[in-house]
């Protein structure tokens, strides 16, 4: 019998950083998925990759000194080391710098204009670039970007635009008849209100104004805007060929059953992505399910904030699936979740030290000790039994039903409490007051079996969320890895079977104190890194002196030492001065205006000794931007700009050595 096929996808991850936790914590969950729907008998195809163009990256790569293409290639290899090291099992990972994504995106471009679903016109509106969206002043959230509450600039360019409107009504119609469509019902409710019902406009689907993109062919000033580039990737990853025949890949799979995304990009999804799919005539996908965030304590990840956690340095600190556990068990179906150093090791310990890890070791010491490590069935059963037998074989129908709902934490909990069974078990039969009775010897040895074997049962459909303890319980306990359709039959272990002389520590007790001296230790080590690399950039030698020849060096008072997380507070950024005055009544002060971002800052320095009003403008400089604002001479002054004092007390300006726009981060 042919296998019912299952193709999912993830988002694919923008290229303009390393992902931390929370990006990472996407990948995990659709690995989980994955692996649950091949053991229940899918043929799963499971994508991701790398979302390449665009105008945020044109710019990181302009600051990094390197071309888009190289900083992507980096990025992207980064992206996908991650990925392998949380030992997910994708199938495909495409990347949209691809010959034969951008071909078909060309394609696809061309179709869409031909059939008069795409038009040239003009743009004015209001643009995030981190976003890559253009919006209306209405639409703004406190004259900010609605999806990532980021500042908009105002811009203007010729482009070509997506009837959107041509559409809608079919969309809103397959929503209404398609209930499964969107999840969770919060996403559909959000997007038919907000957007849908109150009318779609036109879409800008092409750029001018940046280069870093996929041409138009038949107009290349024009790049095709992100999003039609990016959301293509899920057809053209498996064999979409816009003007041909498809591959087999592509007809097997398509339409996708499972798009799995972050909640901040379901608008994107669920209209734009279903629109463009009924424009070239081809089925919607199933399903779409915007997953919540992972957040760092009360907040969103930002590296601005200092509060970034990634994947590696999770592994390094507590093991793969330690992480996966905790990323998929602590994740709400419908609220963001929480990590934290803290809350890591408290779950380790109660979850997997206490219930999971101990459960297996007593198991298998118990059987050493009593029985020289073989189990076996002597068939002597108790009433006591028969709730232990009933939770093993129904642990697999329960969970079962959790991941049909992509509840994913509902299901781990669910073996979880096998495993606690199992521990309660082990209380109420106490196998060593039964060792003490040479008559008891029988139901002592099934007492046992009837833990190994509800632990195998466990351990087997564990597989999907922590594969490589899965595997390290069978495998010590001697067994095979079961099948979903037989998980509901109590006694398949082979009675007579030996578990291993020494077991291994699965999960050892953690001490949250050691813990985080221990990240404070890295952070350390790695701001020391950062300044070696700074100073070897800058030609010095470790003493602090230049490599060529010896300078002159000023020794100051040392001001009391401060923790990472004090530096962190401070928000530092590159500022163009684009006007400047003299204070009146001030011998010694400048009144500089500093444009930051799309904002501009009045900053008030002590600098009128050292620099004219005319020298000032036009330079960019390293700004305190978080400063609480305070008047001098009467001004105010929103910031600080950072200057060097020598000896005689010469003042520089802090200026990037390389060309950097206004408002870069200085990290």
């Amino acid at each position: 019998m042919e296998k019912k096929k299952f193709y999912m996808t993830t988002a694919i991850a923008y290229t303009s950083g390393k992902p931390h936790i929370g990006n990472t914590y996407e990948i995990v969950l659709a690995d989980a998925i994955a692996r649950f729907r091949r053991m229940q008998g899918y043929d799963v195809f499971f994508q991701t990759g790398t979302d390449e163009h665009g105008q945020k990256i044109e710019l990181k790569a302009q600051e990094a000194g390197v071309t888009p293409k190289e900083f992507v290639d980096q990025v992207s290899g980064e992206i996908k080391r991650i990925w392998d090291l949380m030992n997910t099992s994708y199938d495909k990972f495409i990347r949209t710098t691809d010959d034969y994504h951008e071909k078909q995106v060309q394609k696809i471009f061309k179709k869409l204009y031909d059939q008069g679903d795409i038009y040239k016109g003009s743009y004015e509106g209001l643009y995030c670039t981190p976003c890559e969206s253009f919006w209306t002043p209405s639409q703004l959230v406190d004259g900010k970007c609605p999806d990532c509450g980021r500042e908009v600039q105002p811009a203007k360019e010729e482009a070509y635009f997506f009837r959107m409107s041509k559409y809608a009504d079919r969309l809103i119609d397959h929503i209404n008849k398609h209930p499964e469509f969107i999840q969770p019902v919060s996403r559909k409710n959000e997007m038919m209100n907000n957007f849908l019902l109150p009318g779609l406009q036109d879409l800008c689907v092409s750029r001018t104004s940046f280069k870093w993109g996929i041409p138009v062919d038949f107009d290349p000033k024009h790049v095709v805007y992100v999003w039609l580039d990016a959301l293509t990737n899920y057809i053209t990853g498996i064999g979409y060929e816009c003007d041909g025949e498809s591959s087999d890949l592509f007809k097997k799979n398509w339409p996708a059953d499972l798009h799995l995304i972050g909640k901040d990009i379901i608008r994107f999804h669920t209209i734009y992505w279903p629109i463009f799919l009924m424009a070239l005539d081809l089925p919607l996908p199933k399903q779409v399910f915007g997953h919540p965030w992972l957040l760092q304590g009360d907040g969103k990840m930002s590296k601005s904030k200092g509060n970034v956690l990634y994947a590696d340095d999770l592994v390094d600190m507590f093991g793969v699936d330690a992480v996966r556990f905790f990323v998929l068990h602590e994740m709400p179906f419908d609220n963001d979740g929480v990590i934290t150093w803290e809350l890591m090791v408290e779950r380790i310990n109660s979850e997997l030290a206490n219930t999971l890890g101990n459960l297996v070791n007593r198991t298998i010491s118990m059987s050493n000790k009593y029985f020289g490590g073989v189990v076996n069935n002597a068939g002597v059963i108790e009433p006591v039994d028969r709730e232990l037998r009933e939770t093993a074989v129904t642990a697999a129908e329960k969970a079962s039903a959790k991941m049909d709902e992509l509840r994913v934490a509902d299901a781990i909990t669910e073996i979880f409490a096998l495993f606690k069974r199992c521990n309660k078990y082990i209380d109420e039969t106490m196998p060593w007051a039964l060792a003490k009775d040479e008559s008891k010897k029988d139901r002592l040895a099934t007492v046992l079996y009837n833990l190994v074997e509800a632990i195998s049962i466990g351990a087997s459909l564990l597989e999907p969320f922590m594969p490589e303890t899965s595997a390290k319980i069978l495998s010590q306990l001697g067994a095979k890895k079961r099948s979903l359709e037989v998980m509901n039959m109590f006694g398949l272990y082979q009675s007579g079977t030996k578990v291993t002389d020494k077991p291994e520590i699965l999960f050892a007790r953690l001490d949250v104190n050691e813990v985080l001296a221990k990240v404070e230790e890295k952070k350390a080590a790695e701001a020391a890194g950062s300044a070696d690399a700074a100073s070897a950039a800058a030609g010095e030698k470790a003493d602090g002196t230049d490599a060529a020849e010896e300078k002159a060096v000023i020794d100051i008072e040392p001001k009391p030492e401060i923790t990472f997380e004090d530096f962190t507070k401070l928000q530092f950024q590159v500022g163009e001065i684009i006007a400047c005055e003299a204070v009146k009544k001030s011998k010694k002060l400048l009144c500089s205006q500093v444009r930051i971002g799309s904002q501009v800052k009045q900053i008030v320095s002590g600098i009128k000794a050292h620099y004219t009003p005319e020298e000032m403008v036009g330079k960019k400089v390293m700004v305190v931007v978080n400063l609480k604002p305070a008047k001098l001479a009467g001004v105010l002054s929103e910031g600080m700009i950072l200057c060097a004092e020598d000896a005689d007390g010469n003042l520089a300006l802090m200026t990037p050595d390389k060309d950097m726009p206004a408002g870069a981060e200085i990290c």
